[in-house]
């Protein structure tokens, strides 16, 4: 039997835009699961019925409906039958933009006026039935990360308020969080996740630690932005502008937590923040199930990050002791990821973009000088007890040698 199939969602969307189509999906009406499989088709939804195309192994899932069962983002009883309709299947997606449907004659259907928001720049729901799920909260977050010239229709933006208001962003486990987040912090302006998130209560309920960051003062001296929330979203976005990858992204998010945890008498100092932060950032790693790399780079951003911005002050032992603290002689990798979130760091502030950054040389050169030194020959040299103070005294000497003016 031949099937009628549309291409919905993100490749619609996106072709209409200009845009890369990256991944095609596509909507089957008036098939049942044994159509599909008759057809040579591979099942594969756990949910609700999906299959993979035998040859193009593309997306094909049958139209369906959906009716809340229970709070959280699986509480859902699907109903996928031949008689759902295209219009059906639309009407329980997210937003308008996501709602339009390509036939294989090249006809656009569009019940939801998709087209008319792609043009209009916003992010609208397509009906109430948005909010039972809460995963699209996090969604439309992400999408103006990756959208920047678009904005949240305030009917929409009220609607989120009202879920998160309702309970229903506390029902998502760590794991979808951590997917959205991460997802969007690669985007192109990940700073627009987060303030989307703030502006509809979700933050709060999800990240209380950045949340706090938002109200907190710092000397204008150094941050003439004086926010530390609104550092931190300058960061996140000088360290997409660089493109580092996610370990680095998260670290420069997260760098500044111990901020917040400043009694609000000694503002705008914040003297020891770098120390508070490290509980703060680990303790918001394990909550999400953030991966290790991640994690743990986050933890060295947010302890070291202040001694890295003063390497050029740093004498050739306490130089040596910031190296062997972030693990920089046997992990020079991870060090780059290092230096580009301190970086990135010092870059995200009002009117610093463009000035230069020579601590990250100066590292650099005290760590090649520090892993030139032959450990196996100074070990041959002294007795065996001797042999780490050997090594330490041997690596200072040739980091001041490297840095002498």
């Amino acid at each position: 039997m031949p099937l009628t199939t549309y291409i919905v969602g993100g490749a619609v969307r996106d072709g209409l835009l200009g845009l890369p189509v990256q991944d095609r999906d596509h909507v089957v009406v008036g098939a049942t699961p044994e159509d599909m499989v008759a057809l040579g088709f591979r099942p594969v939804g756990k949910d609700f019925p999906v299959f993979l195309h035998p040859e193009t192994h593309e997306e094909y899932a049958l139209a369906r409906t959906e009716r809340k069962t229970a709070r959280g983002y699986k509480g859902f009883a699907v109903y996928a039958t031949p008689d759902v309709t295209l219009e059906q299947d639309l009407l329980r997606r997210d937003l308008t933009i996501n709602a339009i449907a390509l036939a294989a004659d090249g006809r656009l259907i569009d019940p939801y006026g998709g087209r008319a928001d792609l043009k209009a720049r916003v992010f609208r729901h397509v009906s109430e039935a948005f909010a039972e799920d809460p995963v699209r909260i996090l969604r439309v977050a992400r999408f103006a990360a990756r959208f920047g010239e678009f904005t949240v229709a305030p009917e929409t933006l009220e609607l989120m308020r009202a879920m998160v208001a309702a309970g229903e962003v506390d029902a998502l486990v760590p794991e979808r969080v951590w997917q959205e987040l991460a997802r969007g912090l690669m985007e192109t302006t990940p700073s627009r996740l987060f303030r989307v998130l703030r502006e509809c209560g979700a933050l709060v309920r999800l990240l209380p630690e950045l949340d706090r960051l938002f109200g907190v003062p710092q000397p204008p001296q150094y941050h003439p932005e004086v926010d530390t929330g609104e550092h931190v979203m300058q960061v996140i976005d000088e360290a997409a502008r660089q493109g580092l990858g996610l370990p680095a992204r998260v670290a420069v998010l997260l760098h500044d937590l111990g901020k917040g945890a400043t009694p609000p008498e000694f503002w705008p100092s914040h003297h020891g923040h770098e120390g508070r932060g490290v509980a703060l950032v680990r303790a918001v790693c394990e909550r999400l199930r953030a991966p290790i790399e991640c994690r743990d780079l986050a933890i060295l951003v947010a302890r070291d990050h202040g001694n890295a911005h003063r390497a050029l002050e740093l004498r050739p032992a306490t130089m040596l002791e910031l190296l062997e603290r972030v693990d920089a002689l046997r992990r020079p990798e991870r060090f780059e990821d290092f230096l580009a979130a301190c970086a990135a760091d010092f870059h995200g502030r009002e009117g610093y973009r463009g000035r230069p950054y020579p601590q990250a040389a100066h590292l650099r050169l005290a760590l090649l000088a520090a892993r030139a030194v032959d450990a196996g020959a100074l070990a041959r040299q002294v007795a065996p007890a001797a042999i780490p103070e050997a090594i330490r005294k041997a690596r200072i000497a040739a980091i001041a040698a490297a840095l002498k003016p």
